[in-house]
This record gives C-alpha cells, structure tokens and sequence, in this order.
C-alpha cells in the first residue's frame, strides 16, 4: 500500500466516526451562513462570526433536541401529526429568540437592528429546511444500520448453522471409521495400516481444508476417493464399488463435505447384514459451473422397517440444510427408494 493510499484509508476511516462527521456539517454550515451574511450585509467578519456563533448554537440545540427527542418519542411511534406540531413549534421558539439575541447584539448599530427585523420572517425558512434535513437524514442512518445489523446478524446465524453442521458430520465419519479399524486390529488384519494411512490423509483435509466456506471441487474429489478406497479395504470385496468421473474437474469451488453424507449412507444404512453381496455406483458429472451427482446402491428387500427408515435420517437432514444454506435456488434434490435400491441425484451449480 502506498503512502497516499494509507493517509486516503485514514482519512475515510477519521470521517466515518460520528464526532467527526457532525463537526464538520457544522463548520461547513458555519462557513456556509457566515458567506450569504457577508454577501447580502457587507458587514465586518468579527461582526458576522458571532451573528452566526449565535444562530448554530440555537439551531445546534433545535437540530439535536429534533433528533434525541421528537424522532424516538414520536416520528418512530408513528406518531405524526405530533412530531410534525413539536418540530414547527420548536422552529416558531428558536427563530424569534435567534432574531433577539442578535438584535440585542447589535445595539449600536441600528440599521443592522432594522435588517434583523425584517428578514425575521424568512428566517424561518432556512432554520425548517435545516430541521427537516436532519430528520430525512436520521431516518436514513437509521435505516441503513437496522439493514447492516440484519444482515450481520443473519451472516452470523449462517455461519454458526453451517458450523453446527459441519461439526455433526466429522465426528460421525471418524467415529465408524475407527470402529471398523478397532474390528481390524482385534482381528490382525493386514489391511489396518492401509486403513490408517488412508484415513491420516482424510484427516488432514478435514482439519486444515474444511474450515473454509468453499473448497476446490478436486480436493473434494480426491477426499471422495479416499473414502472408497478406505471402504474397499473395509468390506473386504464384498461390497462392488464404482465411482466414475466425467468432465472437467479442476479449480472449481464447492462447500466441503457436501457428499459424504449420502455416500456414507450407502455402506451405513443401504448394506446391510442381509446381503452377502452387494454394489454402490457413484457418478460424478461436471460441466462448466453445473455439477451431476448419482449414487445407486443396493439394499436388502427385506430390510428391517426402523432401519429403513434412518436412511433419511440425521446426516440427510443435515445435508438438505446445508444446501438451503449455501445453494439456496440453485440445486436440486431428487431420492428414489425402491425395494432393491436407493438412488440419489444432486444437480447443484457450483461457485
């Protein structure tokens, strides 16, 4: 950043603090009556500097009394004809008492004394456009904020949703996955240390990688494969896996752990004790920024009804959820459950 690009990033942030900003509206102001004086009056400049010291200091105390009393008590209870009456009253006190002071001031100077005099009348204009642009203008501050604060607020509400998620689809992976690897290691199996090594790296992508909102579709490819070859090494050939890709798959962005839920449902709910032998197709389709997902796998004919039923349990809920989160419109989700096989097809469009 350079030297003029910092002192253009300090000055913005120094205006946008409120002291700041209503110290110079009223030196503007200030300097703004004080040349229309000197111009219509041909008075001195110390003459014209305290006439107008007078005048913001009663307009200053009309403007801040409009904003800190009338606006809440009335204007936003909807009450307007009473905020309308207080805010021409409090310009109908402050005009004549300004017209006084000053003419007071200006003792010694009669003709200035006559000129006060008559222009009381049109000052009464100035003093209720000033009023009144302090209340559009504090209306409009006040809408501005209530929109930011909404949508921090639902930024924010997002963003704990979407973790709470997250974080109930880790542990239930890791938690089936170290239950088989207990079941391998009670049994000495050779395949425990391809089990580990396998699942070290999944490990990795979870914990550093899926922080992000938004992940490249090739790691999430990559972790997928992971996980079938972890579940081959697991089924031990019993279980037909196919995972098939299509298209261009390279830098495209996508929100991690997006499938595993349904694929993780495949081996969980789908296979079950029943089937000595069974199958599960993936087939991932991308092209462009449109993305295909299709699972089939097989599940036994006569599996027991309160199992069935869980295979739209937790992780799918969780996963409907996360995509109304983060594809809101832009994805489609279709689940067949027929008597030999369950199929899901997720069409999303990625970032």
């Amino acid at each position: 950043m350079t030297l003029s690009e910092n002192i253009t990033n300090r000055l913005l942030r120094l205006a946008s603090k409120r002291p700041v900003r209503h110290s110079l509206f009223w030196a503007g102001l200030f300097v703004l009556y004080s040349l229309v004086e000197m111009f219509f009056t041909q008075q001195g400049f110390f003459y014209t500097l305290s006439n107008n010291v007078v005048r913001l200091i009663l307009l200053g105390m009309a403007v801040y009394y409009n904003i800190y009393v009338l606006i809440p008590r009335y204007l936003a209870g909807k009450k307007f004809m009473p905020y309308i009456g207080f805010l021409l009253l409090t310009v109908f006190i402050v005009t004549p008492l300004e017209a006084f002071l000053i003419y007071a001031k200006s003792g010694s100077q009669p003709d200035m004394q006559a000129t006060v005099l008559g222009s009381l009348n049109w000052s009464f204009l100035p003093n209720f456009f000033i009023l009144g642009t302090s209340t559009v203008v504090k209306i409009t501050l006040d809408w501005y904020t209530n929109i930011r604060e909404r949508q921090e607020l639902v930024t924010q509400t997002m963003q704990s949703e979407l973790r709470f998620l997250k974080s109930q689809i880790n542990p239930h992976f890791l938690f089936n996955t170290l239950n088989s690897l207990y079941a391998l290691t009670l049994k000495k199996s050779e395949l425990a240390p391809d089990i580990v090594l396998k699942l070290s790296e999944m490990m990795r992508y979870m914990l550093y990688e899926c922080n992000e909102k938004w992940v490249p579709l090739s790691k999430e490819v990559n972790y997928i494969a992971n996980y079938l070859e972890l579940e081959r090494l697991r089924q031990g050939g019993r279980v037909d896996i196919c995972f098939e890709v299509q298209g261009s798959v390279s830098d495209q962005k996508i929100a991690p752990l997006m499938f595993i839920p349904f694929i993780e449902n495949c081996f969980k709910h789908g296979l079950g004790s029943q089937l000595t032998r069974g199958f599960v197709n993936i087939r991932l389709e991308v092209r462009g920024n449109e993305l295909d997902l299709q699972i089939e796998n097989s599940k036994a004919e006569s599996m027991p009804k309160p199992l069935h039923h869980r295979s739209g349990g937790i992780g799918l809920v969780n996963v409907r959820r996360r995509l109304d989160l983060l594809y809101p419109n832009r994805y489609q989700l279709n689940i067949e459950d027929s008597p030999n096989s369950y199929r899901v097809n997720l069409k999303l469009l990625l970032e």
